[in-house]
């Protein structure tokens, strides 16, 4: 109107609009936008047309009150998201009014939920969250370092480090039979990723969920069939040996730790896990800690303490620090300081550190650094930066 130089026309005053009726339109023709109204996606005149016939007409009147009331259920204000504990609530449902014929052990339950977990996750990936870029974070030598993959790329790490397990228990390794994986570097979980990602075919990033998925089954169900008293199975990481049941809570808690990376990368909520199993993989690593931090001093890394000349003999008191976890999965550990063998003494406690249930797995995952985690620290400083330190440096494992 501007560029033609026309004057713009007059606003109507409210006397000027007459109501216009709504359309004549036929029952069929108005029972057949009755979805529509309910969705609110008819035009003005259909839709007044329909709110006319349905003061009119009782059978009209009781198909929109049901749409209606369809279409609220597709607008729920909460999430749609499952509760995280369902699975494990119907489970223990189930098992109560039929045990298993063969049931799961304890110490495997938390890798056989964690996997299902993740195996729900990629359940519908398509090729875009297959490619998706990931961010791998880790502490080594007390400095934080990261690595770049892709959630095809991490799947494949989790299956390579997992064949550990298959290995030990008779079954198919997946380094198996691929090139470059028969050497000496490929013995720990590191080296075993690398030489899996070199080996690998990228047209094979597709599959690796299926053998992945396959494996982890296999592993749950062989257990199962073993029965408990395999749990003290030596697995061999290459630099260290785990027995059966720490091995498995080690794969659980990686397993969550790693699907937690890959829910980042597709921007989706990934809930923790239940506090009965995230107990367990705290646990776990309060239990492996004196060995980590043996390691430490070995490699220069930290010193015994200034009041303790010579390490402490096995099974003798030693300097402790009491590692306090609160939540749900928490408790209370006492950390020997200066002797992997040594017991953990209250009488001889030097320091005492508090931290949240996830924010220590956090820790140990190497998502936080030592010093953004301890939430209350009192006592020798240098034994509560040795502890944290050699809880970060976990994530190598």
């Amino acid at each position: 109107m501007e560029d033609s130089g026309l004057a713009l026309p007059g606003l109507a005053g409210p006397g000027d609009l007459a109501p216009v009726p709504p359309p004549d339109l036929s029952h069929d023709v108005l029972r057949s936008l009755l979805g529509a109204w309910a969705l609110a996606a008819c035009s003005a005149a259909e839709a007044a047309a329909v709110e006319d016939h349905l003061g009119g007409c009782g059978s009209c009147a009781d198909e929109a009150r049901r749409l209606s009331e369809a279409v609220g259920l597709l607008h729920q204000p909460e999430s749609l998201d499952l509760d995280p504990g369902l699975r494990t609530r119907v489970l223990e449902s189930c098992l109560r009014r039929r045990p298993p014929r063969i049931p799961v052990p304890d110490w495997a339950a938390p890798y056989d939920a964690e996997t299902a977990r993740l195996d729900a996750l990629l359940q519908d990936f398509g090729k875009a969250e297959w490619e998706a870029r990931v961010e791998l974070r880790w502490f080594e030598n007390d400095t934080a370092t990261s690595r770049r993959t892709t959630v095809a790329g991490v799947l494949a790490h989790l299956l390579a480090v997992d064949g550990l397990i298959a290995a030990a228990l008779g079954l198919a390794d997946p380094l198996a039979g691929l090139r470059g994986t028969a050497d000496r570097g490929a013995a720990g979980p590191a080296g075993r990723t690398e030489a899996y990602w070199r080996a690998a075919h990228p047209a094979a990033a597709h599959s690796v969920r299926g053998s992945w998925r396959e494996q982890s089954h296999a592993l749950v169900r062989t257990v199962s069939f073993t029965g408990s008293h395999t749990g003290r199975l030596p697995v061999s990481y290459g630099d260290f040996t785990l027995p059966l049941h720490d091995a498995m809570l080690d794969r659980a808690f990686e397993c969550w730790a790693h699907a937690e990376d890959i829910a980042k990368a597709v921007h989706y909520p990934y809930p923790v896990p239940v506090p009965r199993h995230l107990h367990r993989m705290i646990d776990l690593a309060a239990r492996v800690l004196p060995t980590v931090l043996a390691e430490r001093r070995r490699a220069g890394l930290s010193e015994p303490g200034r009041s303790t000349p010579h390490l402490v003999p096995a099974g003798a008191p030693g300097r402790s620090l009491r590692l306090e976890i609160e939540g749900d999965a928490g408790g209370e550990w006492l950390i020997p300081l200066d002797s992997p063998a040594a017991r953990g003494s209250a009488e001889l406690e030097v320091a005492h550190v508090v931290l949240d249930g996830v924010e220590f797995c956090q820790l140990a995952a190497g998502h936080v650094s030592p010093e953004d985690a301890a939430a209350g620290q009192d006592g020798d400083r240098r034994a509560i930066r040795d502890v944290l330190y050699a809880a970060a440096s976990l994530s190598r494992m």
